[in-house]
């Protein structure tokens, strides 16, 4: 016996898109071009009232001319019942946003920049004015994620996040490990391939994974984490011999946005540490098989343990089947009456700097080769509380490299030690130093 069909209302969700680029176009194709299924889904039929973008005389394939305008403001506070923010950028977009709220509309947004410099205002604007606020593709295009960590691991408790989830800089990293090719010359093939951008800034010095990693931080902690609380480091340091110590090591190299909570010896949280940075990632953690431009997001979890999400992690398709989500759930709770998740904040955790994070550290080394040496070196990590786990030694001239690998201790003792190596006549150079991440008991 067939299950009866669900009935659909005949009054249309209406939805404003402001964006008319790569993941609006693929937005409004995907609804137009599936009307049947996607009112079967919500219960209604979706209805798209317009369009805003910059330049209307610009060719838009796959939308209808008539749709488009270019009063953004206008059209977001136009009353639609969704509003779809596409357009990027922090001022302008929460201008619309809040035009959207205040108008009764629902939003759904791919904004990582803003949500993490200002979600707060969002989210208190959607309480304000009884509407959804989505955001599932501001953080790693189409993987399932955010929807997850905020609802389906409500129950649990997150201990870590550990993330891939900026595409460029995971391709330039493991075609350095892959191919042994200088950093410069694979940036430049990622900008040819359209991975990166003319200016990869945002991507190379880890700002668009901090903008993330504050967001996976909140949803995960339930605790307010904008983008300046993040730590930041990029990959443009990262060099061939930094690739070649990992590979002799078991690891492999990968910019991680990390988000833990930082726990004391009786197992009370002192707070979360949220950081962006290369790191060495054992060769048979999960993280480490991820390659070229895809993301994957790692997360341990009390009672749930280790999972794993992955996929692609940009592009107009990938990030529009996000987008959709949200708005498939957006339109169901017009439908229903019903509202989804608010912000969650009640853990008020302090968010604590860098130096508090427990990290371990690969440090690479000139030194000079007379006896004593190692000992001078095993004493400058002793004195800051600083255990050595493993040590490398290999000669060449009156000269020897001496790649060392830690146990766990603050990042502030890390790098005290560090600055003391770096005044020891016995160490000619500080060739590279990278935290080490997901290895057991860290």
């Amino acid at each position: 016996m067939s299950a009866p069909a669900r009935t659909v209302r005949d009054e249309p969700i209406t939805i404003a898109v402001l964006g008319g680029g790569t993941v609006g176009a693929e937005v409004v194709r995907q609804i137009t071009a599936q009307q049947d299924d996607f009112a079967s889904r919500v219960g209604a039929p979706l209805r798209i009232m317009g369009v805003a973008v910059r330049d209307a005389n610009r060719a838009r394939p796959g939308i209808d001319p008539e749709l488009i305008t270019t009063d953004t403001l206008g059209l977001a506070g136009s009353g639609a019942d969704i509003v779809v923010e596409l357009m990027g950028g922090i001022d302008t977009a929460r201008e619309c946003i809040l035009a959207a709220m205040a108008a009764g509309s629902s939003v759904v947004t791919a904004n990582k920049a803003l949500l993490a410099a200002d979600g707060a205002s969002l989210y208190s604007a959607a309480e304000e004015h009884g509407v959804d606020l989505y955001f599932e593709a501001s953080v790693a295009g189409a993987i399932p994620l955010l929807r997850p960590l905020r609802e389906s691991l409500a129950g649990d408790r997150v201990l870590t996040v550990l993330g891939i989830v900026n595409g460029t800089t995971n391709f330039i990293l493991s075609q350095m490990e892959e191919r042994g090719a200088d950093y410069a010359d694979v940036l430049r093939e990622a900008q040819e391939l359209g991975y990166a951008e003319a200016d990869p800034t945002a991507d190379v010095e880890g700002h668009d994974a901090a903008a993330k990693a504050a967001i996976l931080a909140e949803l995960a902690f339930h605790t307010r984490v904008t983008a300046d609380q993040v730590s930041c480091e990029g990959i443009s340091h990262v060099t061939l011999a930094d690739v070649e110590a990992a590979r002799q090591m078991g690891f492999v190299i990968k910019l991680l946005a990390v988000a833990e909570r930082n726990i004391d010896a009786e197992g009370n949280d002192r707070g979360v540490t949220v950081r962006v940075h290369p790191a060495m990632v054992p060769v048979d953690h999960p993280l480490a098989s991820v390659r070229d431009a895809f993301n994957a997001v790692f997360i341990v979890a009390e009672a749930a343990g280790e999972l794993m999400f992955y996929g692609r992690g940009a592009g107009g398709q990938p990030t529009a089947s996000a987008v959709l989500g949200d708005v498939v759930a957006a339109a169901r709770n017009r439908v229903s009456g019903g509202r989804g998740p608010g912000e969650s904040i009640y853990a008020e955790l302090p968010v604590l700097p860098l130096e508090q994070a427990m990290t371990r550290y690969y440090v690479n080394l000139d030194v000079a080769d007379r006896p004593g040496v190692l000992a001078t070196i095993a004493q400058a990590f002793s004195d800051h509380g600083v255990s050595i786990q493993v040590v490398r030694q290999d000669g060449h001239g009156d000269d020897a490299g001496l790649v060392l690998r830690t146990h766990q201790a603050t990042d502030g003792a890390l790098a005290d030690t560090i600055d003391a190596l770096r005044g020891l006549d016995a160490v000619k150079q500080v060739v590279g130093v990278m935290r080490v991440e997901g290895e057991a008991g860290s």
